[in-house]
């Protein structure tokens, strides 16, 4: 096997890399990462550098692994400050270090694309590991893989990190109406009561997929970006304007935006992307406040959406306990962390262990809270 990284993932073909995948999950496609660093949102002096490993055998190309190096811990949503913080007052330099991860976009998926086999994958990790070394990183952490990759990299020396996230299922729905008549009496009814007052504000929803979402409306969507990040954070986001245009350039068939337009004017709007399985909410904004106005732009819209479409499932993005009411059911998802410094090893796993447990029991009561009507 040969490995090899690169700073920029137009340094390998997009015909090589999307023939690794083995569904149409739009996050780790070529043109995705693409959008990412063509538009400055990924870069060095953002400290997000592209550094993609690449594995060959006999020169042809057979897995790739997503690949940054990271000067802090923004955007990742696996929060990891406590850690350079202790790294801090023991003398010792946590950034750099090596993230496989989809900047800014806390969903569950690929990581690892293409096939290895145990001795194979061993290779790998020994391979960010040495790559590790070399650069002075403090560690390879890897974010939100999927169930199987988590579990193999545990043997690996990459213990496992357990989070919560919300994510709806479709049960086989005919419609809304069918999905709500899972839950009980009190729990429809909050919903209804939601819904009827969005409407009764006079607001129409739109839903533009693929080309129908033009150039002016990427630009109106940037301008909401932006304006939530100011209200939340005090910034104007990660993502810059070019990255919304090219996304709907070259990713158009995964793009769904749902606009909200009251008398005529468009005040608020919700971004999703999504594949043949499942639908993914990711960004929200608003010209104006109003009562109930991104449960429906940002849930329920999304319902319709996957149940109109028949997709399993509706990644509603990280946290947000208000779910639970309105039928997102909590599920776990994972990160591994290799770290390179001894010393530290031992405490995080230990950390790791006892933080497993809350998770696994936040979870455990959570699921008591869902909406849905009890068996028996």
């Amino acid at each position: 096997m040969q490995y090899t990284f690169i700073d920029s993932i137009h340094r390998i073909a997009a015909s090589q890399w999307n023939a690794l995948l083995e569904d149409d999950h739009p996050f780790v496609r070529h043109e995705f990462f693409a959008a990412l660093e063509d538009s400055g949102s990924t870069t060095a002096q953002r400290g997000w550098q592209p550094h993609h490993l690449l594995i060959w055998q006999d020169s042809q190309l057979q897995a790739a692994l997503p690949l940054f190096i990271k000067q802090h811990s923004y955007g990742e949503y696996v929060f990891d400050w406590g850690w350079a913080d202790a790294y801090a007052r023991h003398g010792y330099d946590y950034y750099p270090k090596l993230l496989t991860a989809i900047p800014f976009t806390p969903c569950r998926g690929p990581r690892l694309l293409g096939s290895l086999d145990a001795e194979q994958l061993q290779g790998m990790v020994q391979a960010l590991q040495s790559q590790a070394r070399a650069l002075g990183a403090s560690g390879w952490h890897c974010l939100f893989p999927e169930t199987t990759l988590s579990e193999r990299l545990i043997s690996l020396a990459a213990p496992q990190r357990l989070s919560c996230q919300f994510h709806w299922y479709n049960r086989g729905y005919r419609d809304f109406d069918d999905f709500l008549s899972t839950m009980s009496s009190r729990k429809r009814k909050n919903i209804l009561r939601e819904r009827r007052q969005v409407a009764q504000q006079g607001f129409e929803f739109e839903h533009k997929r693929g080309e129908q979402i033009t150039a002016a409306d990427w630009d109106w969507f940037y301008q909401l970006y932006q304006l939530t990040y100011l209200k939340r954070s005090g910034h104007g986001g990660y993502l810059e304007r070019g990255f919304f245009h090219q996304l709907g350039r070259t990713l158009s068939e995964h793009c769904l935006l749902v606009c909200a337009s009251r008398n005529g004017k468009p005040v608020a709007g919700a971004l999703f992307l999504y594949d043949q399985a499942c639908l993914y909410g990711r960004y929200w904004g608003c010209l104006e406040e109003f009562h109930h106005l991104h449960f429906e732009t940002c849930y329920y819209q999304g319902i319709d959406y996957a149940i109109e479409q028949g997709l399993s499932r509706f990644d509603g993005g990280a946290q947000g306990e208000h779910k639970l009411a309105r039928g997102f059911e909590p599920v776990l998802t994972f990160s591994n962390h290799w770290l390179a410094e001894p010393v530290f090893r031992t405490p995080i796993e230990r950390f790791l262990l006892a933080e497993s447990d809350e998770v696994r029991l936040y979870q455990q009561a959570a699921q008591q809270h869902l909406p849905f009507k009890r068996e028996g």
